[in-house]
């Protein structure tokens, strides 16, 4: 694969233009097959926010017991934290995280040196992808069956309850049932 510089669609998402582009929403609505996808295309690195939980949050969400604020704020600024390196490198990257509310997703905003809250549009972008309920339960349901993931599906139901968009903060709303490379084009077109 050729470096982005070479691609003239990518040179203004990389160096001081970098950007953090954070696919946000439920479980089960393909943040990581997505943000791999788009990481590969755009040539920056991938990051699951799964990754960066505890050991005692993956447990707390494998026996089906939402998280608390207290769970979760700690491991939203290790997020943060990672974007700002990436960010002030000069860097762009791409965080599959559900970053379900506002609240949240103003910390990982706080990555951005330049961020005044109230303020959007910044280094920090948000996609939310969205699907009908029942396609995340199904996909939620075949990942718990293969054992792909310590989330099971009865906690679908918390973060849907949990999941808060106000559209003044510019999310960007992407249709998550169309093919894998709809979606990534979309997103591009848009963070563009």
């Amino acid at each position: 694969m050729g470096s982005s510089s070479d691609d003239p669609n990518n040179k203004h998402i990389k160096g001081s233009s970098a950007l953090a582009v954070v696919l946000m929403g439920v479980s089960g609505s393909g943040k990581s097959t997505i943000g791999n996808m788009l990481a590969t295309i755009i040539d920056c690195n991938f990051l699951d926010a799964d990754d960066f939980h505890p050991q005692a949050n993956k447990e707390k969400m494998s026996k089906g017991i939402p998280l608390s604020e207290e769970d979760r704020i700690p491991w939203l600024e290790t997020l943060r934290d990672i974007l700002k390196e990436h960010l002030r490198s000069g860097e762009t990257v791409v965080l599959g995280c559900s970053a379900l509310q506002k609240s949240y997703r103003e910390i990982l905003r706080m990555a951005d040196r330049y961020y005044e809250p109230g303020s959007y549009g910044g280094k920090v972008r948000f996609v939310c992808l969205e699907a009908p309920m029942e396609v995340i339960l199904a996909r939620l349901e075949k990942r718990a069956t293969e054992g792909n993931h310590f989330m099971p599906p009865t906690l679908l139901k918390s973060q849907l309850e949990l999941l808060q968009i106000d559209y003044a903060e510019e999310v960007i709303m992407v249709d998550a049932t169309l093919s894998p490379q709809i979606i990534v084009n979309n997103i591009r077109a848009q963070i563009n």
